[in-house]
């Protein structure tokens, strides 16, 4: 975890990276930013400007059983979010996030359009339990070597479901029977216990960014408090890590953070 924000990551902040999974910077967005995209995300929330994701489409624990059901309307994701507005790429493609990201994935990095992408919603009353999965269970890539990278835009702990981590899972093989069908970790079985007992809390403070690699295990809790949690997450590639042709990975075009931002 780093308490002062920098250029680049150090090589003693890679090989940590390398090792757990994930890395936290504090205050590397500016608080003028984060306050802009918060004001655009409450309003794009209001109005439920497309294209958007609802709890209930979902079905994860605790999310309304329809969206004609009480709460069928909470949304979960506000999709798209590099096209929203100007100040969502402005950040996406910013060298706060260039250089760091270079550190972990090489000199020439990508955006995909096509994962994550969104403005994380997460909502009193009905927000749900995602539980314990790799996001690279759904994507398809040459290579299972991508790196998110979580945006607070207010704070982010166990009460408002921040994330939850499990450090140097990334570098760990799973056999097929300690997953369910849909991929996730199954938390009845004793050796998966064990692992869920080295579990940490992704606390953050608005500013503050989590880079985490797409093979670490991670799970979230409901939003318990009465207020909105709001997060910006994208996710890079290396240029030469294609997205394999004919799956979602490549429905989208990837965004070079070497191209200039369009006014």
């Amino acid at each position: 975890m780093l308490d002062r924000p920098s250029n680049t990551f150090s090589a003693a902040e890679v090989a940590q990276f390398e090792g757990q999974g994930h890395i936290t910077v504090r205050g590397l967005a500016p608080i003028e930013t984060v306050q802009r995209m918060l004001v655009l995300a409450r309003e794009q929330l209001e109005v439920q400007a497309p294209p958007l994701e609802y709890e209930a489409d979902l079905q994860y624990p605790g999310a309304p059983a329809s969206r004609d059901a009480p709460g069928g309307r909470t949304v979960r994701r506000l999709l798209q979010a590099y096209a929203r507005h100007p100040v969502f790429r402005e950040w996406a493609t910013s060298d706060a996030l260039r250089q760091r990201l270079a550190a972990l994935l090489g000199a020439s990095v990508q955006l995909s359009q096509a994962h994550h992408n969104c403005i994380m919603t997460k909502g009193p009353r009905y927000s749900s339990v995602t539980g314990w999965h790799q996001d690279i269970r759904y994507w398809a890539f040459e290579r299972p070597e991508l790196v998110s990278v979580w945006l607070a835009l207010g704070r982010e702990h166990r009460e408002n479901g921040c994330l939850l981590l499990l450090p140097g899972t990334h570098r760990v093989a799973f056999a097929a029977d300690r997953l369910d069908a849909d991929k996730f970790l199954r938390p009845e079985l004793e050796q998966n216990r064990a692992l869920l007992a080295t579990e940490i809390a992704a606390e953050l403070e608005p500013g503050d960014v989590l880079f985490f690699h797409c093979r670490l295990f991670h799970a979230a809790g409901s939003n318990r408090t009465q207020s909105t949690k709001y997060s910006l997450v994208y996710t890079y590639h290396a240029a030469d890590n294609r997205p394999v042709p004919g799956t979602r990975s490549a429905a989208l075009p990837d965004i070079s953070l070497a191209t200039p931002v369009p006014e």
